[in-house]
């Protein structure tokens, strides 16, 4: 079984306007006593003995505010397996050549730029603080730097969105020799700037769903293959670590607001910095991760609920009713199945919710 760990660096220069995850903007690099603090909750998982995690993951905030010897210090500290995956998200603006050859040299061996947009008036709007530009040539430092595994985001459907911005963004991602691409929705929380002052010019739900399947067919057209919802890979650069999640697997998440499921049992931090520097917040268990996560996180996948599998883990299958539905959502031309693996198709994974609610 496959064990993944994800730090979480809640530092970054300034919160964009539809973000709702937990960070400290006004930074400009992460304090030497956190990354003691994530140091010490990894000797407290693994006491006496080294993880060895087959991916680690650097998510945030911008852990690209790290400097590369911290990052090694942490790589280091858990001793991943020999071949494992290790990410780093950065923003464009925070990166430099040598800053990306140092973290190549600490172990680092996926870079994740968050792109979002080829235009600068749409970064401008969206909070982003980097400039097209600066997104172009972080592409081809990281290539210099010997980073042969990068990905890219790109955003759908945002205020006055078209197609044309969607080519523009993939022409830049893809020319900066990118191996995955992540692509969503614009989702409006109500806790982001955009949830307290919704911009003007959003696409409709059905604008949006086109505008989807829209960057489903052009990132298949160019080589990228639908692995996820979201997430599009050349052949054999899949991410390992978001897999891990998606197939229910164990993974240790350190950090505020970081969460973990281990043996089936989820815990979470709480999203309090101040306390986790000061030791002052254990994990908060949260549940089990039972067939309804595996079921809901599998039909993410374009592989597909292998029904064997989910009997075998879980003792769980559908019922004469519910494969009457999925027979319905065939016709609809919502999935696909042979009668042992169920597949939503694009068309379906815009309406994964409304499917998910008849077979729960």
């Amino acid at each position: 079984m496959s064990l993944g760990l994800y730090l979480h660096i809640p530092y970054c220069f300034s919160k964009c306007r539809y973000c709702d995850f937990y960070s400290h903007p006004g930074e400009r690099g992460v304090p030497d006593a956190y990354v003691d603090a994530l140091l010490r909750e990894l000797h407290r998982f693994a006491p006496n003995a080294p993880l060895r995690p087959d991916t680690v993951y650097f998510g945030g905030g911008t852990p690209s505010l790290l400097t590369p010897a911290q990052a090694e210090r942490l790589i280091r500290a858990a001793e991943p397996v020999s071949g494992a995956e290790i990410t780093l998200e950065a923003n464009p603006e925070t990166v430099t050549e040598e800053s990306l050859r140092g973290f190549r040299a600490a172990g680092v061996n996926r870079i994740s730029f968050g792109v979002q947009s080829a235009r600068d008036t749409q970064l401008r709007t969206l909070g982003r603080p980097h400039s097209a530009k600066q997104a172009r040539a972080a592409f081809a430092a990281a290539r210099r730097a010997g980073f042969e595994n990068i990905s890219g985001d790109i955003m759908l459907a945002l205020p006055h969105y078209t197609q044309a911005e969607f080519d523009e963004t993939l022409e830049l991602i893809e020319k900066g020799g990118a191996t995955h691409i992540s692509a969503y929705l614009l989702k409006i929380e109500p806790d982001s700037a955009f949830g307290k002052h919704p911009p003007e010019g959003l696409p409709t739900s059905d604008e949006a769903a086109d505008f989807y399947l829209y960057a489903v067919e052009q990132l298949e057209h160019h080589g990228y293959r639908q692995y996820e919802i979201s997430n599009f890979a050349k052949p054999g650069y899949e991410g390992r670590h978001n897999l891990i999640y998606w197939d229910c697997g164990d993974y240790l998440g350190l950090g505020p607001a970081a969460h973990s499921c281990m043996g089936g049992k989820r815990f979470c931090y709480a999203p309090d910095t101040a306390a986790f520097l000061q030791d002052a917040a254990a994990p908060i268990m949260d549940g089990n991760c039972g067939a309804e996560d595996y079921l809901i996180l599998q039909l993410r996948l374009r592989k597909g609920l292998d029904l064997a599998a989910y009997k075998a883990i879980y003792g769980k299958q559908f019922s004469t009713a519910q494969l009457a539905f999925v027979q319905n959502c065939v016709r609809a031309g919502y999935a696909t199945f042979d009668g042992s693996t169920l597949a939503l198709t694009p068309a379906g994974l815009i309406v994964q919710n409304s499917i998910l609610a008849q077979l729960l």
